[in-house]
């Protein structure tokens, strides 16, 4: 049990997939512009993650090294994900119209995520058992989400701030999103 709790604590802040790895920066800067956006993406990482890590770590151990096609690896992970993607759309342009419209194209861009696939890579990459799996693409999208809303927090309170003009959109974002990895950086020395 304490092995996982330090999988799960490296994995949300040490080893944060978005700020410490930085993977995922274009649906983070792209969808951390309300506070809505970013929590229904969160969701949806937290979906396809978990999912993918789950299904590509089965997909690996049970087809591709019994198959000895272990060199497929990239295009299978990538057709677990983009397969995953395409289920959370169909569902949430079906059952929640406003939230799909508000990620507009960073949901399919979920697909290309490199966050979601670099997460499936590292379970297998680190050997991590089905339940390591399971708990680390969790932890990994928990970290990516907390990220996110926190981020999202954050562009909504310099909105009301006065920036100056060379500083303002992208550029403020930038500034931001990098004073909070290095928030996260203070993480480093726990794990």
């Amino acid at each position: 049990m304490g092995d996982y709790i330090v999988l799960i604590v490296s994995c949300i802040f040490v080893n944060n997939i978005l700020l410490a790895q930085f993977l995922g920066n274009c649906p983070f800067l792209g969808t951390s512009k309300k506070m809505e956006t970013a929590v229904g993406m969160a969701m949806a990482v937290v979906f396809v993650l978990v999912m993918a890590g789950l299904i590509s770590w089965i997909t690996y151990h049970f087809v591709l090294v019994p198959a000895d096609l272990v060199y497929l690896r990239t295009i299978a992970f990538i057709v677990v994900v983009a397969s995953l993607v395409q289920f959370v759309e169909m569902f949430l342009k079906k059952s929640i119209p406003a939230l799909y419209a508000g990620l507009g194209i960073f949901l399919p861009l979920i697909t290309t995520n490199c966050a979601v696939f670099g997460a499936c890579v590292l379970n297998i990459d680190f050997e991590r058992t089905f339940m390591e799996a399971l708990v680390a693409s969790f932890a990994y999208a928990v970290g990516f989400g907390l990220a996110l809303i926190i981020f999202a927090g954050l562009r909504e309170k310099i909105l009301l701030a006065r920036v100056p003009k060379p500083l303002q959109d992208t550029s403020i974002a930038l500034v931001t999103a990098g004073v909070l990895s290095l928030a996260f950086y203070a993480f480093k020395g726990m794990v």
